[in-house]
């Protein structure tokens, strides 16, 4: 057997060999060790920590997603988000290879990997070598946080969405995604992404300054919990770009986020030096690496 001591601990040897480990879909039961798990890093887990937080459970969605736990002797030792995308929790490269497998098994098509980047891309090389063929392969995301005040004044033009502005803010959010990925979100019908767009609004976790009928600058809370918020879809109208107001709209995300938890992350491509010149600016200090796979 590996070792039993969990796999965040100084004392835990990442093994590389999975003899004794077994790969199971996570049930209610499981709820308090996913949650001790993740809560090991908060940050780099706050995808799985805000589905437990409004859930309330590790068992499967009504949607079918589900979480592959990875145990050892009867500890959870590493687990997968299984999904629209698969997102790892404290999983050890050396486990990847089972999880693939059991993500391959079930059958699903995934829209991505995203995560922190050695175990992400692991778990890549598995699945490629299943058929899963990639997109597009970002290794190298810096993962950022900032917990204090920002360091520069805020643009208090940045408010909290409102449902009257979905038909604007709606459009705005459509062409970020096509930027970022490189294809529109309404490939596969527009409804499933309007009801994403039109609840992050609802919850209070849409920030967008409106003018003249259109979107300035815009952003998202994409995963929130108590103690952090995960800063998602920034982006300016490009009518706006170039006259240096990057930094003021995203001190007030910052602080906007700050009335829900009080640490606010995001992560960033590693070539897109102009927007993380921006946030270094703000405030934020890389804490980890992230990677995304695209397929």
């Amino acid at each position: 057997m590996l070792s039993r001591v969990a796999p965040w601990l100084a004392s835990h040897k990442d093994g590389t060999d999975p003899d004794g480990v077994t790969v199971r879909v996570l049930g209610g039961a499981d709820t308090a060790a996913l949650r001790g798990l993740a809560g090991a890093d908060p940050v780099a887990n706050v995808f799985i920590l805000a589905h437990l937080e409004s859930t309330g459970t590790a068992g499967p969605t009504p949607g079918g997603a589900n979480v592959l736990g990875v145990f050892d002797d009867g500890l959870l030792v590493g687990a997968c988000w299984a999904g629209a995308n698969l997102v790892p929790v404290q999983l050890q490269p050396g486990f990847t290879g089972a999880v693939a497998a059991a993500a391959h098994r079930s059958g699903r098509r995934y829209a991505s990997i995203f995560g922190p980047a050695h175990t992400v891309l692991a778990l890549h090389s598995h699945l490629e070598q299943m058929g899963h063929a990639a997109h597009e392969v970002r290794p190298d995301q810096p993962l950022m946080t900032i917990a204090g005040p920002p360091a520069v004044e805020p643009n208090w033009q940045l408010g909290f969405g409102q449902y009257a502005d979905f038909d604007t803010i709606l459009p705005a959010c459509a062409a970020m995604f096509e930027e970022e990925v490189g294809y529109s979100p309404y490939l596969g019908g527009r409804d499933f992404y309007s009801r994403r767009v039109a609840g992050l609004i609802r919850q209070g976790h849409s920030l967008v300054h409106l003018t003249d009928g259109e979107v300035v600058f815009k952003a998202e809370l994409g995963a929130v919990t108590s103690e952090v918020t995960q800063v998602q879809g920034v982006w300016m109208n490009p009518s706006y770009r170039g006259l240096g107001l990057s930094s003021g709209y995203m001190a007030a995300v910052v602080l906007l986020a700050q009335k829900i938890a009080p640490i606010t992350s995001l992560y960033v491509n590693d070539y897109n030096s102009r927007a993380r010149a921006t946030y270094e600016r703000v405030g934020f200090r890389q804490v980890g690496t992230f990677a995304t796979v695209l397929f």
